[in-house]
């Protein structure tokens, strides 16, 4: 499993799906979505603007796994 470091409270799926290279623009993710099983928390999540916090857990078939990790709690 690969981390996600964000640096705000929360990041959108959306955002978490360009951030990791699975598309390549934020407007891909709709399409993407409506394509593509993905997976948050272990459940089937189909909304790009899905809030994603600390803690949460992305599974994208083909892709991988990330973990979003706050920086600022990175350390702890």
């Amino acid at each position: 499993m690969n981390d996600l470091i964000i640096d705000t409270e929360y990041i959108t799926l959306g955002q978490a799906l360009k951030l990791t290279d699975t598309i390549s623009s934020g407007g891909m993710a709709k399409w993407f979505l409506s394509e593509h099983v993905v997976f948050v928390n272990g459940e089937e999540e189909d909304r790009r603007g899905r809030k994603l916090r600390h803690g949460d857990v992305i599974n994208i078939p083909g892709t991988g796994r990330f973990k979003i990790v706050d920086a600022f709690l990175a350390g702890e």
